[in-house]
């Protein structure tokens, strides 16, 4: 399957690279800095910003699919930047006829927070990474509104640990452990699965250990 990946050049954004060349399917890298992003794979890579949405549709007509692992720059503060980024993404699929796209969010969001500690539930997502949670939220409801054909993938924290393949997903599933971890690897594979399993459309799993 031909992917156009958004947000290759990040932490995540390059194990789900790794993953997709792994899996045979055909890779767009969209990347903002090339000098972030190694190209170890000779895949296609587009330069642009999600903020320019000129560049966002140029780069759309061809892929069979969307996979977007955008991550904010600092919780600190909120990046309406990328709000816009995720609208332009999901606009420019509609008219380049693409639909399916799986989105990376965040447990932390008011819509996935009960399956998370009380910790997690009642500090850590709504005070230490309030921006984050917010920002996930609004671009969930751009998604939910888009019409297309869409998975929201909603992890805990992230490590840089290994596949694993161990792992839980679900709307009903609960953390196990006061802060749940899971590794960029093992979520990359869970996104990848989605592109032809119709299991979570138009859902949002957790995914954790």
């Amino acid at each position: 399957m031909k992917v156009l990946i958004f947000g290759a050049s990040g932490s995540t954004g390059r194990q789900l690279v790794d993953a997709a060349v792994g899996c045979r399917h055909t890779v767009t890298a969209f990347v903002r800095n090339p000098a972030t992003f190694h190209n170890d794979h000779g895949i296609d890579v587009v330069l642009g910003d999600v903020a320019d949405r000129h560049a966002v549709a140029q780069a759309m007509p061809g892929h069979a699919a969307v996979l977007c692992v955008l991550g904010a720059a600092t919780p600190l503060r909120r990046d309406p930047t990328l709000v816009a980024g995720v609208r332009h993404m999901t606009e420019a699929m509609l008219d380049a006829g693409v639909r399916r796209l799986v989105y990376l969010s965040f447990l932390g969001v008011p819509a996935g927070r009960h399956q998370l500690s009380a910790l997690g539930r009642y500090v850590v997502a709504p005070v230490l990474l309030r921006n984050i949670a917010a920002d996930h939220a609004a671009k969930e409801e751009i998604i939910r509104r888009s019409g297309l054909d869409w998975t929201i993938v909603r992890p805990p924290r992230l490590t840089d640990g290994p596949e694993t393949g161990a792992y839980r997903r679900g709307e009903s599933i609960h953390a196990s452990q006061i802060v749940p971890r899971i590794s960029r690897a093992d979520v990359a594979h869970f996104m990848l699965t989605q592109l032809d399993d119709p299991t979570y459309l138009h859902r949002a799993p957790a995914v954790m250990p």
